[in-house]
């Protein structure tokens, strides 16, 4: 790929714009030419309370000559999403690419969550990214353009003590990524996914004598591409911090097959090794290609 990254005539809305990775999203955008939606709420990091923090970033934004407008809908309901992409309609006539960046934090172990602890966090992060993208999708569709970036997570994708509540959201959003690129693709629409990691109110004390090389500002950049009409991945996951970029993916090994009778409990036990394998295994680009891996075995290719 060349050429210049550039959103000149594009709208993108961000959800929780209004600090760390969210608001240096927001500038980045706007510094490429986007109109961006600023959408926060302006609350704590565990999403109680409210403030400005939306209105600020839109005045850094037209302070460096960039559009912007803030928006302090609420993800966490379908009301509030249907208003913020209202807002982005409202005000500049439509909507190029989402951002959904908004989250909030309620660690605890499991045998310690409320069910408040479970339902909010669920309803921010991944019913969030439902209520905002259900009334963006159409918008996008009819034009035959859009690109829609989610946010996901290492404690989703790999596990972390103490954020049961915060990885099943965040694995959740992977998901909805593997659906909704399949949807969309025929529309124009990419969907793809970033797991982030960077110095903010919520990793705070949490990435040691460094955590000054986690500028959010690297997040930013990917996150820019990504809603931009330079990019043409659709269905990557692509993990991003410090300066590094990579992609995450979903593998398949080719498995064992134990012949047309089904397998004992024993069988599976004496075959593990091979189950596990890593050797040989595949990328799949849906449930399909695993059908085939599995059609192959069983006519012997």
């Amino acid at each position: 790929m060349s050429g210049a990254v550039r959103l000149d005539g594009r709208v993108v809305i961000v959800t929780g714009a209004g600090n760390g990775i969210g608001r240096a999203h927001a500038l980045s955008l706007a510094a490429h030419g986007a109109s961006v939606v600023v959408n926060d709420l302006g609350g704590g990091v565990d999403g109680t309370g409210s403030g400005g923090a939306a209105e600020k970033v839109v005045e850094e934004i037209r302070a460096s000559g960039g559009t912007a407008t803030a928006s302090t809908d609420s993800v966490a309901t379908p009301a509030g999403g249907a208003a913020l992409v209202r807002a982005a309609v409202d005000a500049y006539g439509t909507v190029d690419a989402v951002i959904h960046n908004a989250g909030i934090l309620r660690d605890r172990t499991l045998a310690k969550l409320t069910d408040d602890d479970v339902q909010a966090v669920l309803d921010v992060h991944l019913t969030g990214a439902f209520n905002v993208l259900r009334p963006a999708w159409p918008v996008m569709a009819a034009q035959g353009y859009g690109r829609i970036v989610l946010t996901s997570s290492s404690s989703g994708l790999l596990g972390n003590f103490g954020q049961s509540n915060y990885g099943a959201a965040k694995a959740g959003l992977a998901g909805l990524m593997q659906v909704l690129s399949l949807e969309g693709a025929r529309r124009g629409i990419l969907v793809n996914t970033i797991a982030p990691t960077a110095a903010t109110r919520m990793t705070d004390g949490l990435l040691g004598d460094l955590a000054d090389r986690f500028d959010p500002r690297h997040v930013a950049a990917v996150g820019t591409f990504l809603a931009s009409e330079q990019c043409t991945l659709n269905r990557h996951i692509l993990t991003v911090g410090g300066g590094r970029v990579g992609r995450i993916f979903l593998g398949v090994t080719p498995g064992w097959y134990g012949g047309a009778e089904p397998a004992s409990p024993d069988d599976i036990l004496g075959a593990l090794d091979e189950i596990c394998s890593l050797d040989g295994f595949i990328v799949p680009d849906s449930g399909a290609d695993e059908v085939e891996l599995i059609q192959q075995v069983l006519s012997g290719k």
